[in-house]
């Protein structure tokens, strides 16, 4: 679904960027954002690449469950869920009212992430605003954990067969990408390196509040998007507008998205 976020207030950076980059896109803040989620047939296993919001962000997100109904597949059929990581509106959707959503499949995330989010002391000292945040992903994963259907992984490690993690660390503790090839073909999906285009693409030294260390995430973002703007890579973001696949192509500084083109066709 979609979320209206107040970017100018979330955004650091300096004063009148914001409102100029999202003028130049004729938008405005609060500016509605999509939450996307990306369900993966290998051909021999459904694997689902985040969960979603669930009921944690309010009634206009949650609705995952019905749209992976709707394309042909049910929350049952599906085999393995790759965490990004572990904020709220990316695992909220595991479970619902104490049951896992996925009941046979198994949930993967980074080590460092799994050890700070569902750490009681971490959650205990941190502040007031982040408490939910603890909160959240707990309840999500905990049904998970108790049913023996949570791996955490090193990283950069081969998470189920044709899907590479890749270490993105900095709005997280454990941030992870995924990268998934096959027949030449490669799809990179970077969850939360990158949250507002109309801003953050011409000006990506712009951070925002949800960055756990603002300097490590900008680095991620810039390492790994010079990569994908000189391979070319089919690119995956969580915060894009639906459906938030495309390519990134160099621009002095910075970068410059391309959407893939829509296609009805079943390839």
């Amino acid at each position: 679904g979609t979320v209206e976020l107040p970017v100018d207030q979330l955004l650091h950076a300096p004063a009148g960027r914001v409102a100029e980059g999202l003028a130049q896109h004729f938008q405005h803040a609060p500016l509605e954002t999509s939450v996307n989620a990306w369900l993966l047939n290998t051909g021999k296993r459904l694997v689902l690449v985040d969960a979603g919001a669930g009921t944690l962000f309010g009634p206009t997100l949650g609705k995952l469950a019905a749209q992976i109904r709707a394309a042909g597949y049910r929350p049952e059929q599906v085999d393995d869920i790759l965490i990004t990581h572990m904020h709220p509106d990316h695992v909220g959707g595991l479970a619902a009212k104490g049951r896992r959503v996925f009941s046979n499949a198994t949930v993967h995330a980074e080590k460092a992430d799994a050890d700070f989010w569902l750490d009681p002391a971490k959650a205990n000292a941190a502040p007031a605003e982040a408490k939910g945040f603890f909160a959240g992903a707990v309840a999500s994963l905990q049904p998970y954990v108790k049913a023996g259907r949570f791996a955490a992984f090193a990283p950069d490690s081969e998470v189920v067969p044709g899907i590479r993690a890749l270490s993105a660390h900095g709005h997280t503790e454990g941030h992870t990408a995924y990268a998934v090839e096959s027949q030449g073909q490669r799809l990179v999906l970077v969850g939360d390196l990158i949250h507002v285009a109309s801003v953050q693409l011409q000006s990506p030294e712009v951070t925002i509040a949800f960055d756990t260390d603002e300097p490590q995430a900008t680095a991620s973002r810039a390492r790994l998007f010079e990569a994908l703007a000189q391979d070319g890579s089919l690119v995956a973001v969580s915060h894009f507008s639906f459906p938030g696949m495309g390519r990134l192509r160099q621009a002095g500084s910075g970068w410059v998205w391309v959407p893939v083109n829509y296609s009805s066709q079943v390839r």
